[in-house]
């Protein structure tokens, strides 16, 4: 598969597989109107070089890496799940796929950091394809399961953690979600509570923030998101589900939604006719 880098003159710089497609019937742009700096049949190549070439043309830069716009197409079988990356570049590619889930016979993967290095560590080149690799469902399901007990997450709270940077966390494999939930399996709130204590402690935190918004204090604002975060995070736990999984679904929903705002509310088109 072919991935071109094209550049609007004066407008953007895009990668696409289609031309026609991308650039003429949904932009708008003739052939002429347009032209191909680089084109390669390696994603990560063409991700970066986007990126690079929109910082050296003075554009506004992409938040997201071409390559992580579209989820990674894996295959699962009764025996093995496969990934449509070679051994050398899979380590990467699952760090860059972070959040992605997936079914096998045993149940539902979310990949998360230590399970991404798992997989890396753990697979093996397909015998029928060397660009892709792939790992045994059982020993994949029991790491997850491993990586995500209660047990481990208890083990990964230690005093001081929370005071690590941002840069720290990615090195030891966390990021805030996970010290949120090592907390409070650490106090016991997964174990003892349930998703309706907390979602009565969620309208608390509602509570909160609303007398802050009123009082239009930015320190208690600030505590009262961040409170409500807390409680979001756990709440989706007990519901043997994750925080970051739902914002995925959440963003999916709304990444091309369209409307506009009517009294201080953005109204998504389809409703726009009954709210006017």
């Amino acid at each position: 598969m072919t991935y071109y880098l094209y550049h609007i003159p004066g407008k953007k710089i895009g990668v696409t597989r289609d031309l026609y497609k991308r650039v003429t019937q949904t932009q708008g742009y003739k052939p002429s109107e347009y032209e191909v700096l680089d084109q390669s049949d390696d994603i990560d190549y063409i991700s970066d070089r986007e990126i690079e070439l929109q910082k050296s043309f003075g554009y506004r830069r992409d938040t997201k890496l071409y390559k992580n716009l579209f989820k990674m197409k894996i295959n699962v079988t009764e025996q093995t799940t496969t990934f449509p990356v070679p051994l050398t570049k899979l380590r990467d590619r699952m760090h860059d796929q972070l959040g992605l889930t997936w079914k096998t016979e045993f149940g539902k993967i979310l990949l998360c950091n230590k399970l991404a290095d798992w997989i890396s560590n753990n697979a093996l080149i397909s015998r029928y394809n060397s660009d892709r690799s792939y790992v045994y469902n059982k020993a994949l399901w029991e790491a997850f399961n491993e990586i995500n007990s209660l047990e481990s997450l208890q083990q990964q709270f230690k005093p001081g953690t929370t005071e690590k940077t941002n840069h720290q966390l990615s090195d030891i494999g966390l990021n805030h979600f996970d010290l949120i939930r090592a907390w409070a399996a650490e106090r016991g709130i997964y174990e003892k509570g349930n998703s309706h204590t907390q979602y009565v402690k969620l309208q608390e935190e509602a509570g909160e923030l609303a007398k802050a918004l009123l009082n239009k204090d930015k320190p208690e604002i600030q505590d009262a998101i961040g409170d409500i975060v807390v409680v979001l995070t756990n709440l989706a736990y007990l519901e043997g589900i994750t925080i970051e999984e739902c914002i995925e679904s959440a963003y999916a929903e709304i990444a091309n939604r369209k409307g506009k705002m009517i009294n201080g509310t953005f109204v998504k088109e389809v409703y726009e006719k009954e709210v006017l």
